[in-house]
């Protein structure tokens, strides 16, 4: 089946199931439209049919003959625009603001039906899905503010280790043994955990994690390592990278070390760019093949005790 082919049978499957091929909606006499239009007039107190129009993506005329029934209903009243003589200010009477709260009703318990039958975490994968699918149709609708950066939790590092294998497998062609390094890392990260010496941070975005980072100690008492930083495709462009980054750089200073190094490749580019944004330089190179590659591996630094060196200048 092809991919256009799978969206047409999802769609088919979903509009089944949440009801949308009735002719009205749960516990109201409103069409699709005609309550996605009460809902938009239900979220503020004036507005024109034209920024519904925009807001929905719906026709200006379909719009119209909706507006004009739910004036005849008596659901909704208008006035001339004191700012604009030729607009009309559309607002929901006390009918249609009890029209709106009938529909909100119906349409929240059917959904809460559609989840009865299924546990937790079926529910966070469920809505992890659609969230998904908005992410990616919109990127636009994202925001730096949606993003969280939260402590480790029971199965992050299982998780991280499973998304960084399969993320360089498909960016960079690196084989399984890059996920073996990964595990080996963090297994002895968290036998040889000290919380005055290492830390680490998962960053989300709506509940989804979509990158971490962690700071690790070395041999040396002055000397941590960043190590591991990723981010999801989904997520690049939010910043996440570099609060990532940074909020590791303000930890390592707090602990009191006097330098942070990291080892990346020369083929990871978004990351050497943000490296070298947030103070870090090259120190030194050398080629050598893994994970079934030839690569070009690279040690940065960044002295801790020089602040001026810590600006960022460039987001991820």
């Amino acid at each position: 089946m092809s991919i256009v082919d799978q969206i047409r049978s999802f769609n088919r499957f979903y509009t089944r199931e949440i009801g949308l091929l009735a002719e009205h909606l749960p516990e109201s006499e409103l069409s699709l439209a005609e309550a996605r239009v009460l809902y938009e007039l239900a979220q503020s107190k004036e507005q024109t049919a034209a920024t519904i129009v925009r807001s929905l993506g719906m026709d200006k005329a379909h719009v119209s003959r909706i507006v004009a029934r739910f004036r005849r209903g008596d659901l909704l009243q208008s006035r001339i625009s004191p700012a604009h003589g030729k607009q009309k200010l559309l607002t929901l009477t006390s009918a249609g603001r009890k029209s709106f709260r009938r529909l909100n009703l119906g349409t929240q318990s059917q959904i809460e039906t559609l989840l009865s039958p299924l546990a937790e975490g079926e529910r966070r994968k469920l809505v992890a899905g659609m969230r998904d699918i908005q992410t990616v149709l919109q990127p636009e609708k994202a925001s730096a503010d949606s993003v969280n950066l939260r402590p480790l939790r029971v199965g992050d590092m299982g998780w991280i280790t499973h998304r960084q294998g399969v993320l360089y497998h498909d960016e960079y062609g690196w084989d399984w043994t890059y996920e073996g390094l990964v595990s080996q890392i963090l297994g002895e990260f968290a036998a040889h955990y000290d919380a005055d010496h290492d830390d680490a941070w998962v960053a989300e975005v709506g509940g989804d994690v979509v990158g971490s980072v962690f700071l690790m100690k070395t041999v040396d008492p002055g000397e941590a390592k960043l190590r591991l930083l990723y981010v999801e495709p989904s997520a690049r462009g939010l910043g996440v990278g570099t609060r990532l980054v940074r909020t590791c750089i303000d930890r390592a200073r707090a602990l009191g070390y006097r330098k942070l190094t990291l080892w990346t490749y020369s083929v990871q580019v978004s990351a050497r760019h943000l490296y070298k944004a947030t103070g870090f330089h090259l120190l030194n190179e050398e080629k050598h093949r893994s994970f079934g590659q030839e690569l070009v591996g690279q040690t940065w630094v960044l002295d801790l005790q020089n602040r001026n060196e810590n600006t960022v200048i460039a987001s991820n």
